[in-house]
C-alpha cells in the first residue's frame, strides 16, 4: 500500500508542469522580437545556411553533447564569431578551459552579445544571444575565473566559428 502512495506520489509530482514561470508568446510578439535583430532571415534561409546542429543550436535554442565541439581545443590567438552572422563575440584571450564540456570564456565582446533570463529548467539562469542575429549561444554562469570576473560563458561551440590572427 506504502509503495503505491508513493508511486502515485512520484507520478503526480513529475506529471505537473509548472507554468507559473513560462511566458508563452503570440505569433506578433515572437515576429517583432525577430525583427529587433540586424539580421533577420526565415526558417528555411536560416536551414539552408546551417548545418542541422548549428540550427538546433543556433535557433531552437538547443545544446550541443557536451566535449563534442572541436573548438574546445583550440588555444591559438583569433576571434570566435557567431556561426550565424559573422558578428565577432569572444577573444581566445579570454578563453579558458572550464572542464564543463562546452567552450568557456571569462568575458564577452561587449555590446554584441545580448543577454535574457531563461527559466526553461526549473530555475533562473543568464541566457546569452547574438546581438546582430538573435542567435542562441549559451549561458552566463557566476563560477568563472576568479581572477578576472568571476564569469563563466558556456557557450555551444556549433554557435561558433574561429578565425586566427593572420
Amino acid at each position: 500500500m506504502l509503495k503505491n502512495l508513493i508511486l502515485g506520489i512520484a507520478i503526480v509530482i513529475t506529471g505537473c508542469k509548472g507554468v507559473s514561470q513560462e511566458k508563452e508568446l503570440s505569433m506578433s510578439e515572437i515576429q517583432e522580437e525577430e525583427e529587433s535583430f540586424k539580421v533577420v532571415k526565415t526558417k528555411e534561409e536560416w536551414q539552408k545556411q546551417l548545418d542541422e546542429v548549428q540550427y538546433f543550436v543556433l535557433r531552437q535554442e538547443g545544446t550541443e553533447r557536451a566535449f563534442s565541439s572541436p573548438l574546445l581545443q583550440i588555444k591559438e590567438e583569433g576571434v570566435f564569431k557567431c556561426a550565424g552572422c559573422n558578428t565577432e563575440l569572444f577573444k581566445s584571450e579570454n578563453k579558458f578551459d572550464s572542464g564543463t564540456g562546452w567552450p568557456s570564456f571569462d568575458r564577452e565582446i561587449e555590446g554584441n552579445v545580448a543577454f535574457d533570463t531563461d527559466f526553461k529548467i526549473g530555475y533562473e539562469r543568464t541566457e546569452e544571444h547574438c546581438a546582430t542575429c538573435g542567435g542562441h549561444l549559451g549561458h552566463v554562469f557566476n563560477d568563472g575565473p576568479n581572477e578576472t570576473t568571476g564569469k563563466r560563458h558556456c557557450v555551444n561551440g556549433a554557435a561558433l566559428v574561429f578565425v586566427p590572427t593572420k
